[in-house]
């Protein structure tokens, strides 16, 4: 199976060519364009001289159009190369080289037909490629090597005919990165760059200049689409610039019929529309001419990249008022100048003459002076121009293509490395004088590895050389334009420009077509509603961008953004401070607080066995001193930087200490209810509640019982609350709020039980008047949370510790200047009434109005 295959398709192959030449042309007739010298070794060579034909959609003879003197130039350094290796007699002893040189026409089917003729047994010129008695292979061709084409469109056919015969192809100018394919094409070598290295080399040229947006335009052929598609994917990779249209052109689109009319002014219109910053445009030369000639028409005005079809082509910048186009960069292959070349067309070619010179001056006849002529011809030219211009050397040799006229030149030179080594020659002679197969030739010409002047010259595994771009740049004027190297870009990845270029596009802020490429500090550089086109949008609250349109980030917990949204500031963290002056005040009240109740206890520890500490509760009033003591120690539990111990000892602390303080004045309460109530029925169910130890210990149990739990489980803590932009608020959260809520409720309501107590205590003959000042300072204590509530949610920041302490100094000290205090006046400037007989006296003086019996004892 794996021995049939490849005959079968062989076979069908040759069955196909079979086929067309039997369609277009007799065995014994021919009548394309052709140069042909005999030699020992024939080299053929296949030259698009003309670069249109007359094909429509409709069969029929086809004829060439637009004489090319740039190719023609080219065929002839052909003859030029193969004539100077014949003259030097050290290359090749005893050996001659002939050549069988085609037109083309750049198409693909007459491109076939002279190949299948150069593929002819030259033995015998009447023959046919498939002989009489057809065996399993094909004869041997007398053409060794063919040099050609110049479109990738039209190498790949030739390339598959080739290769039925192993015959070596060398492309001077197909740079399709499918010739690359050896599976496909295996005969086929080339001496100018794969497209591979050119889209490379056109992707990095997009990044080093910093642009944002492109469009690329192809055409439909292998040249075109491979080369576009392979820019495509390579601007991709970079996930930096935005392709805003691929636009693929016909293959006959430079047929410029009313298809292309059509084609060519929505082209044109998706251009003058595009934000795009650069249009690479991907196609053959005369694709490319049609598109500048628009561009110039409608006055685009744009910057284009031209690929090696068109970099340096004289038919586009010959354009008139091409500025009008605007700016123009390229790749062209690595280019040199063929030694002597250039003097040799001037000379008319030393007086030698071939086929395809002949007939150019039967076309162009030599002008009879220098002032007939032009200085510079128009190096392309249209049927209705031909007969218009005479030939002027001088003119023609500035119609030389020098890079493709020196790969032509180094294509001979391969060919004659290979010729070399084959046949074992050195200065002298040839070792081998037996026939060889062109299969043998291409064996030795893929080995090859030699230096031509200053290129160095060897094939890859694919038969691609590795010869490097020089980037042009076309500097146009108002009367000339001149195409300058600006850098240059070698396979490996060696991408040069000037540093001050680079600068200079990189520094280009904003498109003339108003996308912007970066942008201040603190907006991001982000898509509009156009495909591809930029904005520059400023960052929102918390979010910040250093510059050049990077992405918005978030701001760090901790930090904010500035008002420039370009860097991130640390938030302060805010606290009840020392050194505000508010607190300032609290801590004094809170230390004068602690002052009196110290200033308290020593009083009523001087006067401790007087009536008026008995009428207080007697030990009772040391407990509640101690009390207040605690809860003025702890306002300043609320100031200062909030810890995990600040935070659990405020609130939880005050509501045990302060419903220690109200369980004694509650206990000297029942105390004056169980001396002056007479009623039986009431006074019997007092004395029970009368015990002080007990109700001071019980009543603030209850509260330590609820404020213990909130502390193990889920006890207040120090947080971070976001109170503003700029502000970090550091309080304590109070873990659970109904803990809190229970413990003031608690406390509340302790204070209304005394306030009740109290209120019914004002009918006893009361001489220090506990029961009326004990209403005042409950009063003031319930006003006082009442109040607090309200405040305490609605209020937001660092204040809000600061009413919480506000609130315990009231209520401490609404006890102790409302209950405590007046005593304390009494034993130290009323002594007179602080002893028995004055209290036995205002008491018998309550009853005697009440006309109450007294009882004396």
């Amino acid at each position: 199976m794996h021995v049939f295959y490849p005959w079968v398709s062989t076979m069908f192959l040759l069955w196909l060519c079979v086929s067309i030449m039997s369609v277009f042309w007799h065995c014994s007739g021919f009548g394309l364009l052709n140069a042909y010298s005999p030699g020992d070794i024939i080299i053929g060579g296949l030259f698009p001289i003309h670069l249109q034909t007359n094909r429509t959609t409709i069969p029929g003879p086809l004829s060439c159009s637009n004489y090319d003197l740039g190719m023609f130039l080219g065929s002839q350094v052909m003859i030029y190369a193969i004539r100077e290796i014949n003259q030097r007699t050290g290359v090749l002893p005893n050996f001659t080289i002939g050549y069988d040189i085609y037109d083309t026409c750049g198409d693909v089917s007459i491109a076939m037909r002279a190949t299948l003729q150069m593929l002819k047994n030259q033995s015998d010129p009447q023959s046919c490629l498939v002989p009489a008695a057809f065996g399993s292979t094909l004869p041997e061709p007398q053409t060794k090597a063919v040099i050609g084409e110049r479109f990738s469109e039209v190498s790949t056919v030739v390339a598959r005919v080739l290769a039925l015969s192993s015959v070596p192809q060398i492309s001077y100018s197909s740079t399709s990165e499918l010739l690359s394919r050896k599976s496909k094409f295996p005969t086929f070598l080339r001496t100018v760059n794969s497209d591979l290295y050119q889209t490379n080399a056109i992707a990095e040229l997009v990044k080093q200049f910093y642009w944002k947006t492109v469009a690329i335009v192809g055409s439909d052929d292998e040249y075109g689409k491979y080369g576009s598609d392979s820019v495509k994917d390579m601007i991709l990779k970079s996930n930096d610039t935005c392709i805003e249209f691929i636009d693929i052109l016909p293959s006959d689109f430079s047929k410029n019929d009313f298809r292309s009319k059509k084609m060519l002014a929505e082209l044109v219109s998706k251009i003058n529309k595009s934000s795009a910053e650069a249009i690479i445009m991907f196609t053959k030369v005369t694709n490319a001419a049609l598109i500048m000639e628009a561009a110039v028409k409608y006055n685009l005005n744009r910057t284009w990249v031209a690929s090696d079809a068109w970099s340096t082509s004289e038919n586009i910048t010959g354009i008139a008022h091409i500025k009008m186009a605007g700016e123009v960069y390229g790749f062209i292959p690595k280019k040199n100048k063929v030694p002597g070349f250039k003097d040799y067309v001037i000379s008319m070619f030393n007086g030698s003459t071939n086929a395809i010179l002949e007939h150019l001056l039967t076309k162009y006849p030599l002008c009879s002076n220098q002032s007939e002529g032009y200085t510079k011809l128009n190096c392309s030219l249209t049927n209705s121009e031909e007969s218009k211009q005479c030939l002027d050397p001088s003119g023609l040799a500035t119609c030389i293509n020098q890079y493709e006229s020196y790969y032509i030149y180094l294509a001979v030179q391969v060919i004659v490395e290979g010729l070399r080594s084959l046949l074992k020659c050195d200065n002298h002679q040839c070792k081998r004088s037996t026939p060889f197969t062109a299969f043998e030739l291409l064996m030795e010409i893929k080995k090859v590895n030699f230096t031509v002047d200053t290129t160095h010259i060897f094939f890859d595994a694919n038969g691609d050389p590795s010869v490097g771009y020089d980037i042009v740049h076309w500097d146009v004027t108002e009367s000339s334009l001149q195409i300058e190297t600006i850098g240059q870009y070698w396979p490996g990845g060696t991408f040069k420009v000037s540093d001050d270029l680079v600068g200079i596009m990189r520094n280009v802020t904003i498109t003339a077509y108003n996308c912007s490429k970066t942008c201040k500090r603190g907006q991001e550089l982000k898509k509009e509603r156009k495909l591809c086109c930029s904005g520059c949008f400023p960052c929102a609250e918390g979010e910040y961008s250093a510059g050049d349109g990077e992405e918005c980030k978030r701001c760090g917990l901790g930090y904010y953004s500035s008002p420039e949204r370009n860097v991130c500031w640390e938030k302060t963290i805010d606290f009840l401070n020392w050194s505000d002056p508010f607190i300032n005040i609290l801590s004094l009240l809170g230390l004068i607080g602690i002052i009196i109740s110290i200033v308290f206890a020593i009083l009523f520890a001087i006067h401790r066995r007087t009536p008026v500490v008995n009428a207080v509760g007697g030990y009772l009033c040391f407990l509640e001193l101690l009390s207040l003591l605690l809860c003025f120690c702890l306002t300043f539990s609320f100031v200062g930087k909030p810890t995990e111990a600040s935070c659990k000892v405020g609130l939880p602390l005050f509501g045990i200490a302060f419903s220690l303080c109200i369980s004694c004045i509650l206990a000297n309460l029942l105390q004056i209810f169980v001396g002056f109530k007479f009623d039986l029925n009431v006074s019997s169910w007092i004395k029970k509640l009368n015990q002080p130890l007990a109700v001071v210990t019980i009543v603030p149990g209850i509260q330590l019982a609820l404020c213990v739990p909130w502390l193990c489980l889920y006890p207040p803590f120090p947080e971070h609350q976001d109170i503003s932009r700029e502000i970090i608020l550091l309080q304590c959260n109070k873990g659970v709020s109904g803990f809190f809520i229970a413990m003031l409720g608690y406390n509340t309501f302790l204070a209304l039980i005394c306030f009740l107590f109290a209120i019914k205590g004002k009918q006893l003959p009361d001489l220090y008047k506990n029961a009326s000042l004990v209403t005042i300072s409950m009063l003031l204590f319930i006003i006082v949370w009442i109040f607090f509530i309200p405040i305490y949610i609605s209020l937001v920041g660092k204040y809000k510790r600061a009413i919480e302490s506000s609130a315990i100094l009231i209520s401490c000290y609404s006890i102790l200047g409302c209950h405590l205090a007046p005593k304390c006046y009494i034993m130290v400037f009323r002594k007179e009434i602080n002893n028995e007989n004055a209290i036995t006296l205002y008491i018998r003086q309550h009853y005697e109005q009440k006309d109450m019996a007294v009882v004396k004892s």
